[in-house]
């Protein structure tokens, strides 16, 4: 199997940040269905969420996330995904369908997006989709929509196994689910740009142009610490409920803190890191762990992709 690592592309991010894609058609059609039939079979509902787990640690959406259409937000989001799906096909840098590590990301998302609901109706809708990029950037995201993308960098460099990948990738679509890009895009309008801007998002013509004008800002845009934070307690449960084990979330951050130096990698870097960081996810760890150990576990477990 070629080693897309080996291309080392350098991929631009997505302007709306934050995503993980899968470009098959006949495997997004899969993905989506079987994770709506899993969905539709499984033994929880909106408000048994609300009785465990960590639905109270989390608060009620934002005021400024209404302020922005999210069907335009999700529209942008796709562009740009695909944006960069040309971007690295033309690089020789997007992992075919039957690469192992794809193979292996698509699995974990497929035990992963069943539980994506009841935090957010909209993403029984979503067009969900995941890609492998190779490069040498430990990175992953979920744009708005449900489109998520790891590169490999962050695979091989870290060794990750499954449960460090699905707590990765659960606090990446728990960013989605929340609407942290839509709630900051928002947050621009009412302060940037001014009252009478917010306005004209509610009505047609030129408003629907900006909103998608505002994506370009997100290129470099952090999530507050808040935001982290709630990723990472959401992105918990959705592991643990997968069947992943959540207390992987402190193997990981170890991980990536020799990895970085102290310093957590660029695509968390606003959320504490350290002991700190460390000790949160341990504190979430009794609301959790009932949720795990009552899973179904997977039945297939993948190996990290092996050093260069």
């Amino acid at each position: 199997m070629p080693n897309i690592f080996d291309t080392d592309a350098q991929i631009d991010l997505p302007p709306l940040l934050h995503a993980v894609g899968c470009h098959c058609a006949l495997h997004r059609r899969r993905l989506f269905t079987g994770a709506l039939a899993l969905g539709a079979g499984a033994a929880f509902s909106g408000p048994a969420l609300a009785k465990e787990g960590v639905r109270d640690d989390v608060g009620n959406e934002s005021r400024f996330t209404k302020l922005v259409p999210a069907e335009d937000v999700e529209k942008a989001a796709a562009q740009q995904y695909e944006q960069m799906l040309r971007e690295a096909r033309a690089s020789k840098a997007l992992a075919p369908a039957e690469h192992p590590q794809l193979v292996r990301l698509r699995s974990i998302a497929d035990r992963i997006i069943p539980y994506a609901e009841p935090w957010n109706r909209r993403a029984a809708n979503w067009k969900w989709e995941i890609n492998l990029i190779g490069s040498k950037q430990l990175n992953a995201f979920c744009m708005p929509g449900g489109k998520i993308a790891f590169y490999y960098g962050i695979l091989q460099q870290l060794q990750l196994g499954d449960d460090e990948v699905a707590t990765i990738m659960g606090h990446e679509v728990a960013h989605a689910l929340r609407e942290h890009a839509r709630e900051r895009m928002g947050k621009t309008a009412a302060t940037r740009i001014g009252a009478s801007l917010v306005s004209a998002l509610f009505g047609l013509g030129q408003a629907g142009d900006t909103l998608l004008n505002m994506g370009g800002q997100l290129l470099t845009l952090k999530f507050s610490r808040e935001d982290e934070s709630e990723a990472d307690i959401v992105g918990m449960e959705l592991a643990a409920r997968s069947g992943y084990d959540p207390r992987a979330g402190v193997s990981l951050w170890k991980k990536m803190i020799e990895a970085s130096k102290g310093a957590p990698p660029e695509f968390m870097s606003t959320h504490p890191s350290g002991p700190t960081r460390i000790a949160d996810i341990e504190a979430k760890l009794p609301k959790v762990m009932p949720l795990y150990e009552r899973a179904t576990k997977p039945a297939r477990r993948f190996a990290p992709p092996t050093r260069g």
